[in-house]
């Protein structure tokens, strides 16, 4: 009988243990996780990931563009399992500049998205109608934005990877070599004009769309991802939706890679990312954020079957990233240039070269329609001093850019005559340097910049001594004010070079190309 019920017994304990086992789920486990803020948008589908895997995602939606602060170099972090981003570029250029290349962590894609532009239709249809073909770029948004006709929103490109990433398409085309940015092709900054037209920003995109949505009537454009665009155009919350455009002159596209930070989570996280590529899975992924996947098995909604066109490549250095972001400066704060243009009237500079001075000029005000010319040109806001000098000042002029009619009066001055004899080039820049002291003073935090332009020899006026003699005089903050000479004619090259040295600045050699090419150069240098 002892016999029967020790069996039962122990029947029962082993059916209890089967009926455990077939009913359990899987084994579950909960993994932190530190994403870019826009992944907000997936939370709802972390449930089916956790039922359907036992896996569950612990998000903090505060990542910024780098990790910097928040993980090391290398990925490892007392916090975060897992970091989810909109791009790890920046995290790598991070970990690559600390010497962390070969221990940098395991990442995978997991969805893809370009930033692209969002225009207000009437906008849309008014900058079309000023490009042939109507197909736009970032030029064409450069240059409306320079002359007013374009206010648009952008993150900080600081802290937001949307933001840096908008500001490396724009930066990148700007360059015109097709190629990701060198350190040569941010040494110009060509963006102020860009700069100029925004009027919205925030830490995220998601703080940016947000703040567009309360305030659509100080913005006419969205600088953002594809993904972000269509979502708000759905929530109903707009005027009118946004058109969304491609860029002609490239994009970069963001995938939105799963990083894992603790290699003791590598069997969780394979999962998750099984998960997260299954077909299914990747349909919901873009139906629910409009992202496109990177599954080829799945076909992309109609939305998303717009051509990216040409992938922009994001720089390979880190200190690229950085100079470029430091020149743009903060969004919030509005900004504007002012450049003092130094201009020889000496004879020589009568016929021929007086008309490429001209022509310069009516290129940087506009006439100029080249990709290269929408972005160098002067912008709304821009404060321009003309000095004309030969043996002595014979002119000058300043004003802010509000207008076409404030151009057409800077080109009309320009076009003066009124030639000296002799050419005192040191005293000339002795005056553009007063002028910059002025600048300084009055608005400590405006960029201000000397461009000078000679075609000979100073042979009149103080030596080049005296001039350093009384710039070493000037207040730090007005020795930070650079000179660009352009070298013309039969200008001292190595005297030019010298003064460039000295300054902080850089010769550009006109008569290499020409002096629209020079102007253009050097336009937005500090």
């Amino acid at each position: 009988m002892r016999r029967r019920q020790r069996a039962l017994v122990v029947c029962l304990m082993l059916l209890a243990a089967t009926l455990t086992s077939c009913s359990s789920g899987p084994d579950e486990v909960t993994l932190r996780v530190l994403a870019s803020p826009e992944l907000a948008d997936v939370q709802p589908l972390l449930g089916e990931l956790k039922d359907d895997t036992g896996v569950e995602l612990d998000i903090d939606y505060s990542a910024t563009a780098d990790l910097a602060w928040q993980t090391t170099a290398a990925g490892r972090s007392d916090t975060y399992d897992l970091a989810w981003l909109a791009s790890d570029r920046s995290f790598l250029l991070r970990a690559e500049a600390e010497g962390q290349r070969a221990a940098r962590p395991e990442s995978t894609p997991i969805m893809r998205s370009p930033v692209v532009v969002g225009l207000t239709p009437d906008v849309a249809d008014k900058l079309r109608a000023r490009v042939p073909g109507g197909r736009l770029s970032w030029a064409d948004l450069a240059d409306a934005a320079a002359d007013g006709t374009v206010r648009f929103g952008m993150a900080d490109p600081g802290r937001s990877d949307t933001g840096r990433a908008a500001l490396v398409g724009v930066a990148t085309a700007a360059a015109g070599t097709g190629s990701a940015l060198r350190e040569q092709d941010v040494s110009c900054d060509r963006l102020r004009g860009f700069r100029s037209g925004q009027t919205l920003t925030g830490d995220s995109s998601q703080d940016l769309i947000g703040t567009y949505v309360r305030h659509q009537d100080d913005a006419d454009a969205l600088i953002a991802h594809e993904s972000e665009l269509l979502s708000l155009n759905a929530t109903g919350k707009l005027g009118k939706p946004l058109e969304i455009v491609y860029p002609e002159d490239g994009m970069v596209l963001s995938d939105f890679p799963l990083l894992l930070l603790d290699p003791e989570q590598r069997s969780a996280y394979g999962t998750v990312v099984d998960w997260f590529l299954r077909d299914d899975i990747q349909q919901k992924l873009m139906e629910r954020t409009w992202r496109r996947p990177v599954s080829e098995d799945v076909t992309p909604s109609a939305p998303l079957r717009a051509s990216v066109g040409n992938a922009l490549s994001f720089p390979d250095e880190l200190s690229i990233v950085e100079r470029l972001i430091a020149d743009y400066g903060d969004p919030a704060r509005p900004t504007a240039d002012q450049v003092v243009f130094l201009l020889d009237f000496s004879g020589s500079m009568r016929g021929k070269r007086m008309d490429e001075l001209r022509a310069a000029f009516a290129g940087l005000s506009g006439a100029d329609t080249t990709s290269t010319g929408k972005f160098a040109r002067f912008y709304r806001g821009e404060r321009l001093t003309v000095v004309r000098f030969g043996g002595g000042i014979l002119e000058e002029r300043t004003l802010t850019v509000h207008d076409d009619g404030d151009l057409a009066a800077l080109n009309s001055f320009v076009a003066k005559g009124g030639f000296d004899d002799s050419t005192a080039v040191w005293s000339a820049l002795d005056r553009g340097y007063r002028i910059a002291s002025g600048a300084v003073d009055e608005d400590p935090g405006r960029p201000v910049a000397i461009v000078l332009m000679t075609d000979g020899e100073s042979n009149s006026g103080i030596a080049y001594e005296e001039f350093l003699r009384r710039y070493h005089e000037l207040g730090t903050d007005v020795r930070t004010v650079p000179t660009f000479p352009v070298q013309f004619g039969e200008a001292d090259a190595a005297a030019l070079k010298r003064v460039a040295a000295a300054t902080g600045g850089r010769m550009v050699d006109a008569n290499a190309s020409s002096l629209s090419d020079a102007f253009k150069e050097i336009r937005g240098c500090h």
